[in-house]
């Protein structure tokens, strides 16, 4: 079966009575080249474990399969068991897992699961969840590579550089924690149903170490959300917002002890940047 023939899949679904779901965010890829590449972009061979979230039917799983020494693939909708049992029971290097990845223990799964292996992620993700879904498989440290297609617009933002003005504070979360690269575009006919906008495959390199020192992960972090919180304002008033016990002038002093203008934006500020702040503030509360 051609898991990507859009007549075959709807003759799939229909014979098991599935339904497109909106709240699910439910697109499946209608084009085998996409889910082809996103393997070989992936750089997925057979000393690779591979957590995928969200196979739909089947397509990059298959693909993953062929390549990969395990792939483990964790699927929400219960409704899929019969479909993927179809599509994907002949691989014997795959386990289906029914369960919510936003509930999963992720490093002591992928321990478990990958034994030996280099461990990866892959994933075309619901542009509803995109950003809950990255933040737990960047947070848990567990992935070598995190490839996944997401909304365009969300996937440029987040491979934007830090200090370029085109970021957010995800931006600055997924720099911190890996090195994101915008690897190639897919169209909305490739899916069905179609979406509105175009889709983009990024991967994530992640780090074995944060790019620069600091004192308090969680006080840099907070640091960063307070910054573009209101990203049309002054860093000096977006921090007097986040940090209310500080005052302005405290606030200005930091920002000038590191070499910072009162008058610039957050969406400015490289992640050194960001860490000098995060650290001058640690030590005024030493």
């Amino acid at each position: 079966m051609d898991l990507t023939n859009a007549r075959e899949m709807k003759a799939l679904l229909e014979a098991n009575g599935f339904h497109f779901s909106k709240a699910k965010g439910q697109n499946f890829l209608t084009a085998a080249w996409v889910p082809q590449r996103i393997a070989e972009e992936a750089g997925v061979d057979r000393d690779c474990g591979v957590l995928e979230v969200g196979p739909g039917i089947g397509p990059l799983t298959e693909q993953l399969c062929l390549r990969a020494g395990r792939v483990l693939a964790v699927e929400l909708d219960q409704r899929l068991k019969p479909i993927l049992k179809q599509t994907l029971g002949r691989f014997d290097n795959l386990e289906l897992r029914f369960a919510d990845v936003m509930e999963l223990d992720l490093a002591q799964t992928v321990a478990e699961a990958f034994p030996g292996l280099r461990p990866m992620a892959c994933a075309n993700l619901p542009y509803y969840i995109t950003s809950p879904i990255l933040t737990r498989l960047l947070e848990s440290r567990a992935f070598d590579t995190v490839t996944v297609m997401i909304q365009k617009e969300v996937a440029q933002r987040i491979c934007a550089a830090p200090g370029s003005g085109e970021g957010s504070a995800f931006t600055v979360f997924c720099h911190w924690y890996a090195e994101p690269e915008l690897r190639f575009d897919v169209p909305p006919s490739c899916f069905l149903p179609q979406p509105k906008v175009t889709s983009s495959v990024i991967s994530l390199k992640t780090r074995r170490e944060p790019p620069c020192a600091v004192a308090d992960e969680a006080l840099f972090f907070r640091v960063v959300r307070a910054a573009f919180a209101q990203r049309r304002k002054t860093l000096t008033n977006a921090l007097a917002s986040g940090f209310p016990n500080l005052g302005k002038e405290r606030i200005v002093e930091i920002l000038e002890a590191c070499s910072l203008s009162p008058t610039v934006r957050g969406e400015a500020l490289t992640i050194e940047q960001f860490a000098a702040i995060a650290n001058r503030l640690t030590e005024a509360d030493a």
